[in-house]
């Protein structure tokens, strides 16, 4: 599989199939795996493009806590679509990988030709809220810390039999990538002028309000509940969110006619 050097941090990335570019960002302690319930259906008509962020997967675990950081995670966003020669594509994630695909959107929007927004938080407005996010972040970078990667076991489906080598990674990773710092992303909400698709699982109770919201600041995006799935949805229920994401790309590129006869 590929590497990408990012000033000598190395990003595991992947390419299955062809077709306009659509990449896709993973959950924190995640990894690119957990799309793999997605990869024959989309890479049927799209080059989709999956990675694993820095201190995940089989990206590097760089020892430097300041090599982790939002910032850093848009920019290698957009070296990803420029290694694969893609100057716009369709940006989207789960959980983390959903609040950094509208990060990028915010830095990069003449970049983005839609957004799939999963089992997603688009931040804080109140200080109180971001810091109680902030601490249980910390919280787990301590565990991660202390525990090591026996602390994925006591996570959800798409983080208790993923692969790390080094729970460091983790580590650094919540404090520098999760944490937030400010309201600037879910202020860019109104300002989004992409077709947007916002999925959330029936369970993910904790993420029903954020959905409801980025949904209704959002301009025309669409929103679809997933039935009987939890925080990872694509992972919970395939078939529906498969048929969800496509439904809601065929309308995009009028395929609609295509599929329906298929």
């Amino acid at each position: 599989m590929p590497r990408l050097n990012r000033d000598g941090v190395n990003i595991h990335y992947e390419v299955h199939g062809s077709g306009p570019p659509l990449i896709l960002t993973h959950g924190y302690s995640s990894t690119s795996a957990m799309w793999q319930g997605q990869i024959a259906a989309l890479s049927r008509h799209y080059k989709l493009v999956l990675w694993d962020m820095r201190g995940h997967g089989q990206s590097d675990y760089p020892a430097d806590a300041a090599a982790y950081s939002e910032a850093l995670t848009v920019a290698d966003i957009a070296a990803l679509l420029d290694a694969v020669g893609a100057d716009k594509a369709i940006v989207g994630g789960l959980s983390l990988g959903g609040y950094m695909s509208l990060a990028f959107y915010r830095s990069h929007p003449e970049r983005v030709r839609a957004l799939l927004i999963i089992d997603t938080g688009p931040g804080f407005k109140k200080d109180d809220a971001r810091d109680a996010w902030n601490k249980r972040a910390h919280e787990t970078a301590e565990r991660f810390d202390r525990e090591g990667l026996a602390v994925l076991k006591s996570l959800s489906a798409e983080r208790a039999s993923v692969s790390h080598r080094d729970a460091s990674g983790l580590a650094k990773a919540a404090r520098g990538m999760l944490t937030q710092r400010d309201a600037s992303v879910m202020e860019t909400l109104p300002a989004i002028k992409v077709p947007s698709l916002v999925v959330v699982g029936a369970d993910d109770t904790p993420f029903l309000a954020a959905s409801d919201y980025m949904a209704a600041k959002i301009a025309g995006a669409e929103k679809v509940v997933i039935p009987a799935a939890g925080h990872a949805a694509n992972i919970d229920q395939p078939k529906a969110f498969n048929d969800a994401v496509l439904t809601f790309l065929d309308r995009l590129d009028g395929r609609q006619a295509q599929r329906a006869a298929s």
